[in-house]
């Protein structure tokens, strides 16, 4: 049992079992063929690559069980930048938001609200009052701002005795948030049950209330926001869809490089559209002013385009740029991208640059627009409403469409049409974080769930009776010996020994990259299903049980 951490593509072996006779079942993903028996035989087939690592299944909020929130104390990590938001601005996103909380107080937990707000998200909400009076009014219930993390935490109870939920302090005060101070996630999460994290635009940081907390909760979900913006970025990085092109805009080429390896490999067709273009323009040999051209890129540059070239993926750039001039700046003058005189700097895409665009997007299915059109000298620009008009058309005649990050998004908005057929991911750092091949902080500190439905009455002939999970069950002859002996409970054995569950020929595969651990939890939240479980036997010495790990509470020996 000594191998719990850094455990790397794990082989776990499942042994099923209820009574003396052994023959076996083919398991499939969401369903069982099986022969009625007391051991199943099998190899499922997991989740491979990086992909799935880094989203991987994750337990919800939607699907925890509603009556263990009663009289819970639950920690909710929300996104300021979507609940305190000004009237007239976009709130498209806030529903799934409020809901969450909604969710949760309605169901009779104890909610604790967290996060960190500033002049920058609504000038009128500073102090802890404000923003709580302001929530109030949204949420239709009332909202307290208590001093918890600083104070003793004991002032929750007091809260919670008349039925309010309570706001803590601003985030953005303590130096222990940025930093995931133990002490602090420790201090933060004092007293508190269960966490449910519905800040998904900030998962790729590594924070206190997103990371910290979730080592003193003993359930950790996503909240409805944060599991509807992971869909939102696995079907944005799906590639099942044909043609799909990408619209990547924005700079910084080098810090991008993994990211653009990635769409390159994904997507049939490339398109620049900020200043990235000048970078993979000097890649091909084209002719392009020194000071557009970041230094050092070419060899990353160089390397994204030979992809692009293996794969048979177009590379489409701006033809043309509305440029100005410093010493002329009301006149603006078209100019074809490699003949850019020298004293005139581009401002945005050219109407050529549109018209290829335009031929080339109408013959997509998917089209993903990932950082906005925008160059050093503009922070608006005429090419970001034109493109997005082009786009919103597409939506309508069933093109998939995926708009990512704060400029793209309000241009798309501005531009929006009576119907809404687009999906908008606000926070585009996420994404490219993703691309990259990096693994989210934010959303790797919450539960795992499994990857799979399961039908019990498929694979024990009784479900209904109890069942006794076996954690570390070797070669599998202690099932087998109990099964002839106990038949009035079922079992089920977990070992992470591939060699010696090889010894054994039934037996059900599973390949994880996750920890042993994981591996439990994961099959804690698919034997929770089951009508007979009642507890998880750790090495035949330890129970866990209701997700919380007692390693100290000995049970009888079988």
């Amino acid at each position: 049992m000594g191998h719990l951490v850094n455990l790397l593509q794990l082989q776990t072996t499942l042994f099923f079992s209820n009574s003396p006779t052994c023959s076996s079942i083919a398991l499939k993903p969401h369903t069982f063929e099986y022969l009625k028996a007391n051991v199943l035989t099998s190899k499922c087939k997991a989740f491979g690559g990086g992909e799935m690592d880094a989203l991987p299944h994750l337990q919800t909020l939607r699907k925890f069980p509603r009556e263990e929130l009663v009289a819970k104390v639950v920690l909710v990590r929300f996104d300021s930048t979507l609940l305190l938001r000004e009237q007239g601005e976009d709130h498209r996103f806030q529903p799934s938001a409020l809901f969450t909380i909604k969710y949760l107080h309605q169901s009779g937990a104890k909610v604790v609200l967290v996060s960190d707000w500033s002049v920058k998200t609504n000038p009128r909400l500073f102090v802890a009052q404000s923003v709580a009076e302001f929530l109030s009014s949204l949420l239709e219930y009332k909202v307290v701002p208590v001093q918890c993390i600083s104070q003793n935490v004991v002032s929750k109870r007091e809260g919670f005795e008349k039925g309010e939920i309570l706001l803590l302090e601003n985030l953005s005060e303590f130096r222990g948030e940025v930093a995931n101070c133990s002490k602090f996630s420790q201090a933060l999460s004092s007293g508190v049950d269960i966490f449910v994290n519905d800040y998904f635009s900030r998962s790729h940081k590594i924070l206190a209330s997103t990371c910290g907390v979730a080592r003193f909760c003993y359930a950790n979900l996503a909240g409805f926001h944060f599991e509807e913006s992971l869909s939102q970025l696995r079907r944005t990085t799906e590639s099942n869809t044909k043609p799909h092109v990408a619209i990547i805009g924005g700079g910084n080429l080098f810090d991008k490089a993994a990211a653009l390896h990635s769409l390159a490999s994904r997507c049939d067709g490339l398109v620049f559209v900020g200043m990235m273009s000048f970078q993979i323009m000097h890649a091909l040999g084209l002719p392009v002013p020194l000071n557009l051209v970041e230094h050092g890129v070419l060899k990353e540059a160089l390397d994204v385009v030979q992809v692009a070239h293996i794969r048979n993926v177009q590379i489409l750039y701006p033809k043309d740029f509305w440029c100005k001039n410093d010493h002329l700046p009301k006149q603006l003058e078209i100019f074809p991208a490699h003949r850019i005189l020298d004293g005139w700097v581009p401002v945005d895409i050219g109407p050529a640059s549109f018209v290829e665009m335009k031929s080339m997007l109408s013959r997509c299915k998917k089209v993903t627009w990932i950082g906005p059109v925008k160059f050093r000298t503009s922070n608006c620009t005429k090419g970001a409403s034109e493109l997005a008009q082009m786009l919103n058309q597409l939506s309508q005649s069933n093109c998939n469409i995926t708009v990512v990050g704060n400029k793209a998004c309000e241009a798309m908005v501005k531009e929006l049409n009576s119907t809404f057929n687009f999906t908008m991911i606000k926070d585009a750092s996420v994404v490219w974080e993703f691309l990259k091949g990096r693994k989210l902080p934010g959303v790797m500190a919450l539960d795992r769930a499994y990857p799979f439905d399961i039908d019990w009455s498929d694979a024990y002939s009784d479900p209904a009776q109890p069942l006794v999970v076996d954690i570390g069950s070797g070669n599998g002859m202690f099932l087998l010996g109990m099964a002839k002996t106990r038949k009035d409970l079922n079992f089920l054995g977990l070992e992470i020994n591939k060699k010696v569950s090889r010894t054994w020929k039934f037996c059900i595969l599973f390949a994880y990259s996750y920890p042993l651990l994981l591996t439990v939890l994961q099959l804690f939240s698919a034997c929770k299903t089951l009508p007979g479980f009642c507890s998880l036997v750790w090495d035949k010495k330890w129970v866990l049980h209701h997700n919380k790990c007692y390693f100290n509470i000995p049970i009888h020996y079988f």
